[in-house]
């Protein structure tokens, strides 16, 4: 490949990605001044088939983020065991025309972030989009006692369950995890407690709380947990670990993480 080499970040809304900055301040941090990661703003109706232009275009890889995660996977022409059990990718590798692979680094990043281990923990698990299936997964490969699943529509709550082996749910019951795999929170000005089925002071129900959103100001529902001394997993953390495990498979080397870090502001 001559050129620039290209990555980005598929998404739709992706301008509040930081993976840009993250990306970029890694390439850079490893001397891969020729590499330059983008945003790719992609509706839906435009996603398969612009996937399929990216190799043609001197793209060696993208992540995928809201709402595209399960059709990133059907794009795909090859895919790790992982992301096929999940049922959602989160990363895919160009190795040339047509040669499209998938991974989810969003599984292990998830556990790897935990403040205790999963095994033998119970969850309740926000959301049944992408990252609930990854959420879902990693939990129950991790040993968890039981992953139950709560979404708007319980429809999708319970054929989300059937699949992967989780307990739908119409209720947020105690738990020793709460993950909120939805976007809820995305937009600062929302108040995500009237969008979700858990209460401002129904947090302490939990031993950890784990966001998937996230913001440089951190997250309503982050800020909330922590003012009630309960460990939190916010989103920043969770774009880092996937991150690095992206860019080692994007690029064959290892992650300068603390750059990683430091370029969405964590310590």
């Amino acid at each position: 490949m001559t050129g620039r080499t290209r990555l980005g970040v598929l998404g739709w809304p992706v301008a509040h990605s930081l993976s840009p900055a993250m990306q970029n301040a890694a390439l850079q941090t490893v001397g891969l001044t020729d590499w330059r990661y983008q945003l790719l703003p992609v509706p839906p109706e435009l996603f398969a088939e612009t996937v399929t232009a990216l190799a043609g275009a001197g793209f060696r890889g993208a992540n995928v983020t809201i709402p595209h995660k399960e059709a990133a996977l059907a794009a795909a022409s090859d895919a790790s065991e992982r992301v096929r059990q999940i049922g959602a990718a989160n990363t895919l590798t160009f190795d040339g025309p047509g040669q499209i692979h998938a991974d989810n680094t969003d599984a292990p990043a998830l556990i790897a972030s935990l403040p205790f281990a999963a095994a033998g923990k119970t969850a309740l698990v926000l959301g049944a989009g992408g990252s609930a299936r990854a959420a879902i997964w990693a939990l129950l490969d991790a040993g968890a006692a039981e992953v139950r699943v709560w979404n708007r529509t319980p429809e999708r709550a319970r054929a989300l369950c059937a699949e992967l082996g989780a307990k739908a749910v119409e209720e947020a019951d105690p738990a020793d995890i709460l993950l909120n795999c939805t976007s809820s929170g995305l937009d600062a000005a929302e108040d995500i407690f009237k969008q979700l089925p858990v209460g401002v002071d129904e947090l302490t129900r939990y031993q950890c709380v784990v966001d998937f959103v996230y913001s440089e100001a951190g997250t309503v529902l982050g800020h909330a947990a922590r003012a009630r001394s309960i460990p939190v997993v916010d989103g920043l953390e969770l774009l880092v670990g996937q991150g690095a495990l992206s860019f080692e498979r994007f690029t064959g080397r290892k992650a300068p993480v603390d750059a990683m870090r430091a370029a969405v502001g964590l310590p």
